[in-house]
């Protein structure tokens, strides 16, 4: 299982960013994103309401504290791998094969940053992965990580459930509602 945590989340100014954070997460491979910083429940319904539409079962939720919630998580995923996104960390591509021999072997917590994220979550990671050495978005190093942790198993993959299919088309849009 992947979990994406998302520190310091802000409403007024990471609504969108966040939500996208989530939304690729999902379509990447994860399997829950969890949001710490200020709550915000339109994010977890509107990732809700995707997963009705389009499937799967990608969860959602806020932490009150992410401390807590790494600490929580830690405890349960004894052997489980935690990677910090980070443009100060080691380059993708030196630890991806790594990465993705221990994705299929054990749970993973992937957690991108907003504002500043504190020095302890740096030494709480196994490992600190940078994507770029340049400013980048977290939705950018969120898609690059778990496509070179999950490769083919995140591209192409079918969402169980919803009402809407959309079918790969090269001219226009080919969607299929699904009736009741």
């Amino acid at each position: 299982m992947i979990t994406i945590l998302r520190l310091g989340h802000r409403v007024v100014r990471d609504q969108r960013i966040t939500t996208h954070v989530a939304l690729t997460s999902r379509a990447f491979g994860a399997d829950k994103i969890v949001i710490s910083g200020e709550k915000d429940e339109g994010i977890v319904e509107g990732i809700k309401k995707v997963c009705e539409e389009f499937g799967g079962d990608f969860e959602a939720e806020f932490t009150e504290n992410w401390e807590e919630f790494v600490e929580g998580w830690k405890k349960r995923n004894k052997k489980g791998t935690i990677v910090h996104l980070t443009m100060y960390g080691l380059d993708i591509d030196s630890v991806a094969k790594e990465l993705a021999v221990k994705a299929k072997k054990t749970n993973m917590l992937i957690v991108v940053g907003g504002p500043k994220v504190p020095t302890e979550m740096y030494n709480l990671a196994d490992y600190n992965v940078a994507v770029g050495s340049q400013p980048h978005s977290e939705v950018a190093a969120i898609a690059i990580m778990l496509d070179r942790v999950l490769g083919k198993k995140a591209k192409g993959r079918k969402f169980k459930g919803g009402n809407i299919e959309v079918i790969p088309n090269p001219r226009g849009k080919t969607v299929l509602q699904k009736d009741f």
